[in-house]
């Protein structure tokens, strides 16, 4: 039995069972990764960074495959390896992406797809690829990364809030087309999360401030509160939830 924020609550039914997390070295795809590995879960992850994901693996149990997620070829062939070594995917995480800033006037093509490659076309191809394996094995759940920036409409972001509400699109279409297959899709839409590459590159005492100001909730969330969530809709807990919205902004898009 683990221990740790993750041991209050325990769900039988990830015990043992194969979950795979992309973009898993660090920020909240690490918290996702620590998660499920607290649940017992076979927990397997994608991820550049090979530093930190060799790092994160010794300390959580996981498997790290190091992958570019922009490169199709090489994450079909990552999932492919991950359900050889743990027979099947029954948990897809589709994490990973870049909140990076970007001036309206200055975009160029190249820029503007690789957002949309690095944010919405690896959760299609990552679902894409996990599916058969999750049909023959009668079910399964896959778990997409929103965002609230697109409700709000952040400017300096039109890359990532245009690429975050395609998902909220695919997740809706996916969720009919696996449904009968018995595979559940779910979006997570987290608001401003606090993490490392926050801290490092935006974080200011005065946007702490009105974030705590615009929210519900008075207090910053953190990655726990994302995995929490991911967790529940990994489970069979949720199993009658699919093509569904799960917001986790303490509030924020009330205003």
């Amino acid at each position: 039995m683990s221990s740790g924020p993750y041991a209050q609550v325990r769900y039988l039914s990830l015990r043992g069972r194969s979950v795979l997390v992309t973009g898993g070295a660090g920020g909240i795809g690490a918290e996702l990764v620590s998660a499920f590995a607290a649940q017992e879960a076979r927990v397997a992850f994608l991820d550049i960074d090979r530093e930190r994901g060799e790092s994160h693996a010794q300390a959580t149990g996981g498997r790290f495959l190091p992958c570019d997620l922009t490169d199709i070829a090489a994450l079909r062939a990552a999932v492919l390896r991950v359900e050889a070594e743990q027979g099947g995917i029954d948990v897809l995480v589709n994490n990973a992406g870049r909140d990076d800033r970007q001036t309206f006037a200055d975009i160029e093509p190249q820029e503007w797809r690789r957002m949309l490659a690095l944010n919405v076309d690896h959760q299609f191809f990552a679902s894409q690829a996990v599916a058969p394996g999750m049909r023959r094995r009668g079910g399964g759940s896959i778990i997409m990364l929103g965002s609230v920036s697109w409700m709000r409409g952040r400017p300096g972001m039109a890359g990532y809030t245009t690429s975050k509400a395609a998902i909220n699109g695919l997740t809706r279409t996916l969720a009919r087309e696996l449904g009968p297959a018995g595979i559940r899709i779910n979006c997570i839409v987290p608001g401003a999360i606090l993490t490392e590459r926050q801290r490092a590159l935006w974080l200011t005492p005065e946007l702490d401030a009105e974030f705590i100001g615009l929210q519900a909730l008075k207090f910053r969330l953190t990655p726990a509160h994302v995995a929490r969530v991911a967790l529940y809709l990994g489970s069979e807990e949720s199993a009658g939830c699919t093509g569904a919205n799960f917001v986790v902004d303490a509030g924020l898009t009330q205003n």
